[in-house]
């Protein structure tokens, strides 16, 4: 049982980043912004603070973590950087890209935050809060999304506040997150460059400098591979209908473009963009999903979106929160990483 604490919320003036940054250091959990969505922080080489991030998520299993670090630099220093996977870190970070490489001999991130794997996932976020705050921890950082586990990730600290008041130290108050979805993660392994989960970088951006295409991520088949990639996953309570034309009685709707739904009359509309911009689609996303959530209604029914660029990203998240639940107990471990 996770013992109630008293959270504090912090700003974003630097002496409450030193302050969110000596927290983490000392085994203290603190959710702070990245550019891609709010990270539930805790002392990557600790594993009694990995232990706790995990209670503090409600999730049984113990999953691979990304590990955030301020500097590129930093980051070579936790695993073995195939040539690709050093193009893509030179190009894309910071930034909202994982990549998943070899661990080095006796890398700082615990076993646990690893899920006793041989692989190390990284990544160097684009946020100056997030970046001021792991160079005040002076440490890595892993940060899953700041949320109970399974459920709609934080776009801003008011959703974090929803989840995890009382279950974390500190709360740092960024404001909103510029992306709203997770980092794309690539895996780096065994000479396979393989897209594990589509996110803040299109897939299209990174096939282009590598000059070759991405191997698709097997099936799972019950194991996850990267974080994100469970059938049901991003969900909110109501059930999610997607590619709706015309709605249902009852339905909210959320929409995408100036397109009208025929059918029933909404009891609740939101719009992830008017102009047709998969990048405000993007940042619109959960808090939209959120919102909607909150209000009564028989289900969200969701608009077409295009599948390609950010609309990936968009797509994959949105698939797996219509997608049929998953009992806790028949969730297996993920086998690579989990996080921002």
């Amino acid at each position: 049982m996770l013992s109630p604490t008293q959270t504090t919320v912090l700003t974003d003036r630097p002496e409450d980043l030193a302050r969110a940054g000596a927290l983490l250091a000392a085994g203290a959990l603190v959710a702070f912004p990245t550019e891609t969505v709010y990270g539930l922080g805790a002392d990557a080489t600790n594993p009694e603070a990995i232990a706790r991030l995990y209670a503090a998520k409600g999730r049984p299993h113990f999953n691979p973590l990304i590990a955030h670090v301020a500097r590129t630099e930093e980051a070579f220093a936790l695993g073995d950087f195939p040539p690709e996977a050093r193009i893509l870190a030179e190009a894309f970070w910071p930034g909202p890209l994982t990549l998943v490489v070899p661990a080095r001999a006796g890398s700082p991130v615990c076993e646990l935050a690893r899920a006793g794997l041989d692989s190390v996932a990284i990544r160097v976020p684009d946020h100056p809060v997030a970046r001021a705050i792991l160079q005040a921890a002076g440490r890595p950082v892993a940060a899953p999304s700041a949320n109970r586990s399974g459920h709609v990730s934080a776009s801003n600290a008011r959703h974090v506040e929803e989840d995890l008041a009382g279950r974390i130290a500190a709360l740092v108050d960024g404001g909103a997150t510029p992306i709203g979805v997770e980092s794309t993660i690539v895996g780096c392994l065994g000479g396979v460059i393989t897209l594990l989960r589509p996110g803040g970088i299109p897939r299209e951006a990174i096939e282009a400098k590598l000059g070759r295409a991405l191997e698709a991520a097997s099936t799972d088949a019950g194991k996850p591979l990267a974080p994100g990639r469970l059938s049901s996953h991003y969900a909110p309570q109501h059930g999610v209908r997607l590619n709706a034309t015309a709605l249902r009685p009852g339905e909210a709707y959320l929409g995408f473009g100036s397109a009208e739904p025929g059918g029933a009359e909404p009891v609740a509309a939101m719009n992830l963009s008017q102009t047709g911009d998969l990048a405000e689609a993007a940042s619109r996303l959960y808090g939209c999903l959120r919102t909607l959530d909150s209000l009564p209604s028989a289900g969200i029914a969701v608009a077409p979106l295009p599948g390609t660029g950010l609309g990936e990203a968009i797509q994959d998240r949105l698939l797996r929160a219509a997608a049929p639940r998953e009992a806790p107990e028949s969730v297996a471990p993920a086998t690579l990483a989990k996080g921002a």
